[in-house]
């Protein structure tokens, strides 16, 4: 895996918080003009990051969390034998590194899956304005329950749920991501491989491919390569809930 290109680096670009797209789901979101000027102090750039290039690795020392600003991006864990487990997307508005900050170091790879841009937030100084701004710790709070909250659904999902449910439940969480940062819920495109789908739900790629085909032959989707159009939310909805089709080796 590659890390950032000395190009990337030297071509980071100085913006504000309070101008990004993304900022009412990153760390600035409910925070005053003058409280988002003061973060943008300790964001002064965005970092370009090519497609397949690791952000970080694990093992790495935590210097700084990344606020993804555009773009979309994995992370992996590798097993003793070199086998490797996908454990999370992320993309537009969502912060990566946090799971770095129990032993001060990173436990994933981080890799773009498409040119992307991220901003570097230097963790010790965000400690130190998070005290001093209520709004930024609160921020902060929110963005790490999010992350339990994550993991307990991954959990369920992983115990309890058939193949198909899993993914059902893996395109409908594309969906609601998609809606909260402005685009359409029922068309959209993956920037993951089916491989890197059946990674992150624990299942084979044959799996996954019989797990869309049960999808589409019950029209909830229509999958073409890598997009999406999901024909009835609430049909998948109801699926996910048991309410239809249980079947099918896990």
């Amino acid at each position: 895996m590659n890390v950032p290109s000395i190009s990337s680096l030297k071509q980071a670009i100085k913006k504000n918080c309070s101008s990004c797209q993304v900022h009412e789901l990153c760390l600035s979101a409910g925070m005053s003009a003058d409280d988002t000027e003061r973060l943008s102090t300790i964001t002064p750039q965005r970092l370009r990051v090519r497609k397949g290039s690791a952000l970080y690795h694990a093992g790495d020392p935590l210097r700084s969390l990344y606020a993804v600003h555009v773009g979309f991006f994995k992370t992996t864990m590798s097993s003793e034998d070199g086998r490797e487990q996908v454990t999370g997307f992320l993309m537009g508005g969502d912060l990566m590194g946090i799971d770095a900050i129990s032993n001060d170091m990173h436990p994933c790879h981080s890799i773009a899956l498409e040119d992307s841009e991220v901003c570097p937030v230097n963790f010790n100084q965000l400690q130190k304005l998070s005290r001093e701004l209520p709004p930024l710790q609160h921020s902060l709070n929110r963005i790490f329950s999010q992350e339990i909250v994550r993991n307990h659904e991954m959990l369920q999902l992983m115990g309890t749920l058939s193949a198909e449910e899993r993914m059902a439940a893996f395109l409908l969480d594309m969906s609601n991501r998609m809606r909260t940062r402005g685009y359409s819920p029922t068309t959209f495109v993956l920037r993951m491989t089916r491989e890197d789908i059946g990674s992150y739900l624990g299942l084979r790629l044959e799996t996954i491919c019989r797990a869309i085909a049960v999808l589409r032959d019950h029209g909830m989707v229509s999958i073409s390569g890598r997009t999406v159009e999901i024909l009835c939310l609430s049909q998948l909805i109801q699926f996910i809930n048991g309410v239809g089709h249980r079947s099918h080796q896990r």
